[in-house]
């Protein structure tokens, strides 16, 4: 009885607490049966357990008393705690023989790997380097800083260089977890007194993998912590890789030092994706998908529609892709743009550009330090003709606006001057390091 109601309350919880925590935080977690009104899990360490005990006892008993068990309480034990004076071949004996960095950190998904990685111009120098990284050999760029905004792969690169490390080098000590994980791991043990084990286990990797780390800025403790750890890593030649959301010297609170150290490896930033890259996305997706969806298919001007509508995140457009696909195949209809634009309504409102042709004109115009008048005006003079062509090419990117609306707004110019201008920006973005510069920094201004 008790196993059997374990499954299904396991099985619910996945709706009450998100599948992410359910990876990391349920399903280590085996379950041992009943004693009296206590239900008894058995867990890898004592600060999983009470992670655990602290943030998902009461979903648990819910769970367990809805599936038929008269339970009052959790109990974790652990059963076999790794020794004071911890060693690697200590560790990984207590741990696992064969994955240990599923226990000592976050799980990996299994869907996060190179061969799933679709590479294109805004984050083929971040793949290159990460691929260099997973090869394993001599270290030569100590840390590889990953960062970018939300869903253009970070996490994704970081999971791809575990497994590729770990298919490859299977002795090696490889950690990955969040930044988040490794200060709730150094409170714990301040709390518990166990500050040795913590410095010990952390300063004994390999491969030391952190993601997000801007959740640490301001909090001293962790920080002076994870400086430490940092230095003693380098000192000993292990590799460290380290992602974030922005560039070290961006993120508020971090200290100087820490700041300072990130940034004396390789910092590659992750630009927002392309609208090529978005196709090359959805399709990938497409080809994954059809054999779940067996008579489902997408066509070729449905995709190039979800790839100019929703160009912020990677994330929503999978999601938005993956829910078409559901819902092409519960209704059993072809997937038209009528359909999409049904199904994704929500998605798509939000996804809908808030920034207007006046906000991308006023922000050229300063980002130039030129006048919006002048901008707007007849004159061709490279001066104001080359802010005006960005412009247009922003309201083209990132509006959905027609040319000919476009060219209304730039001073009555007819659509084919907007035209021009967007296909010479296209062609000078592969030329001219400046103004694909320029141009990431006025996307990120008006996106953010």
């Amino acid at each position: 009885m008790g196993f059997s109601a374990w499954q299904v309350a396991s099985d619910k919880l996945k709706n009450s607490i998100g599948q992410n925590n359910h990876t990391s935080w349920i399903e280590p977690l085996t379950y041992k049966g009943e004693d009296g009104e206590t239900a008894v899990f058995e867990v890898p360490t004592s600060f999983f357990g009470n992670y655990v005990q602290q943030h998902f006892e009461d979903y648990i008993l819910y769970q367990l008393r809805n599936a038929g068990l008269q339970v009052s309480r959790v109990l974790f034990s652990v059963p076999a705690q790794v020794p004071q004076n911890l060693n690697r071949s200590t560790f990984e004996s207590v741990a696992s023989p064969e994955r240990p960095q599923e226990l000592t950190g976050a799980k990996l998904d299994d869907r996060f790997t190179f061969e799933n990685f679709i590479v294109g111009k805004p984050n083929e120098l971040a793949y290159a380097a990460a691929k260099r990284v997973a090869e394993g050999g001599p270290v030569t760029f100590n840390p590889l800083f990953l960062y970018g905004g939300v869903g253009l792969g970070k996490t994704h690169l970081m999971h791809a260089i575990a497994w590729e490390l770990q298919r490859n080098q299977p002795k090696l000590n490889v950690m990955y977890l969040s930044a988040e994980q490794f200060m709730y791991r150094f409170v714990q043990s301040l709390r518990e007194r166990k500050m040795m084990d913590f410095k010990e286990l952390f300063r004994s990797v390999d491969v030391l993998m952190v993601d997000d780390v801007q959740f640490i800025a301001g909090k001293d403790s962790t920080q002076e912590e994870f400086f430490h750890t940092f230095n003693a890593l380098v000192d000993q030649n292990k590799q460290i890789i380290i992602s974030a959301d922005r560039a070290p010297s961006e993120i508020k609170d971090l200290e100087d030092r820490i700041a300072s150290r990130l940034q004396c490896g390789l910092v590659v930033d992750l630009h927002p994706t392309t609208y090529e890259l978005r196709l090359g996305i959805l399709q990938a997706k497409i080809d994954m998908y059809r054999s779940a969806y067996p008579g489902i298919d997408i066509g070729p001007e449905v995709v190039e529609f979800l790839a100019h509508r929703i160009s912020s995140n990677v994330r929503v457009l999978e999601g938005a892709l993956t829910r078409l696909f559901a819902f092409g195949s519960l209704v059993g209809r072809a997937i038209t743009i009528e359909l999409t634009q049904d199904c994704l309504s929500d998605v798509l409102r939000a996804s809908d550009r808030k920034i207007t042709v006046e906000d991308i004109q006023r922000k050229v115009s300063d980002h130039y330090n030129i006048r919006l008048s002048d901008m707007l005006g007849p004159k061709r003079v490279r001066t104001f003709a080359r802010p005006r062509q960005i412009a247009m090419y922003l309201c083209k990117q990132l509006t959905t606006r027609s040319l000919p609306e476009i060219g209304r707004r730039f001073g009555g110019r007819d659509h084919t001057t907007v035209m021009h201008g967007v296909k010479r920006i296209e062609e000078l973005q592969n030329q001219d390091s400046q103004i694909s510069d320029d141009i990431i920094m006025l996307r990120r201004a008006l996106e953010g």
